[in-house]
């Protein structure tokens, strides 16, 4: 049987006689979070005589999940994550954990996009901070797919996304962010505001990757040419694949392969396909998610069947 917890949170405000109140009885180096939120969502999966298992959740906030889905049979558990406000506003911290366990599998995606919206500009009222903070820990032998749908960064807010992920020599991860500063397409493009997205791999304890990117409207990263160069959508595709399961040979036969795909694709100079140690590494810069998206779905189709020797099966809820 699973295990479930779950547990209430509420958004809690203090005003300033309250604060005073609490200031006489805690240490004066305590702080006081004001119109915030804070929520929690762990799980772990585990292989099981019925396959890979949604063993263990907790939660505290508004993040939840649905029950797990089999599309492609009982070793694979397809996961929704769910965020009911649909967005991340001043003051918000959402902490996302996920931990396979040996042998099992988990495929984690959302069903719409998530949304960092206009911060809060009267900071007597609370910090203008968002913060969103997904760890992955694998066992090893454990498979985790992680692909979110995209991330919409509004005019003007104040956010910072982090993904670190955790594997053993024996792991096999698969995932992606992708990443849209503003609604150009509404008329509504992304000058003022901040994002830094920081994306950390670690193996066996050792960081073997470390990617950030700082976006403000003072250190004009969006539109220098050594930056994004006037792009509103930049994205990373991240793969590893078990120690010794390719040999080097195959390694660039296989680079090879992407690098055509995408030269058919006429996205040679959108993407860009490298590696560093077992990690495979691939970068969109352009204006549009769902092309982003595609090409990734593109290269995860090859990638998929000769890291995790299945094919690739796209969540019916990327249809809806």
């Amino acid at each position: 049987m699973a295990e479930v917890i779950t547990e209430n949170s509420a958004i809690t405000t203090v005003d300033a006689s309250e604060a005073k109140a609490i200031g006489s009885t805690c240490n004066k180096s305590s702080t006081i979070t004001k119109n915030s939120w804070l929520a929690n969502l762990s799980l772990e999966f585990s292989f099981t005589p019925n396959g890979t298992q949604l063993t263990r959740t907790k939660r505290n906030g508004p993040l939840s999940v649905q029950k797990a889905f089999y599309p492609e049979g009982l070793d694979c558990a397809h996961i929704y994550l769910l965020h009911p406000p649909a967005g991340i506003v001043s003051g918000d911290e959402l902490r996302i954990n996920i931990q396979v366990n040996e042998n099992a599998h988990s495929l984690v995606t959302t069903p719409g996009a998530n949304r960092f919206y206009r911060a809060r500009e009267d900071l007597t009222i609370g910090d203008s901070k968002q913060v969103q903070h997904c760890e992955l820990v694998l066992a090893n032998q454990a498979i985790c797919e992680n692909f979110p749908l995209e991330t919409i960064v509004y005019e003007g807010a104040d956010g910072f996304n982090t993904v670190d992920v955790h594997l053993q020599n024996e792991s096999a991860y698969l995932g992606w962010d992708i990443t849209c500063l503003g609604l150009p397409s509404s008329e509504q493009p992304f000058k003022q505001g901040r994002y830094t997205q920081l994306n950390r791999v670690y193996c066996a304890g050792t960081l073997i990757y470390h990617d950030r990117i700082a976006i403000k409207s003072n250190n004009n990263i969006h539109h220098h040419k050594a930056g994004l160069n006037k792009h509103n959508v930049f994205a990373t595709f991240m793969a590893y694949a078990p120690s010794g399961l390719l040999s080097e040979n195959d390694n660039k036969v296989l680079l090879e392969k992407l690098r055509e795909t995408m030269i058919a694709a006429n996205a040679e100079y959108k993407v860009s396909i490298s590696q560093i140690r077992q990690l495979l590494v691939i970068r969109y810069l352009g204006q549009h998610a769902e092309e982003c998206k595609a090409l990734f779905v593109q290269l995860w189709q090859q990638i998929r069947p000769l890291y995790l020797n299945k094919a690739a099966n796209i969540p019916r809820v990327w249809h809806t």
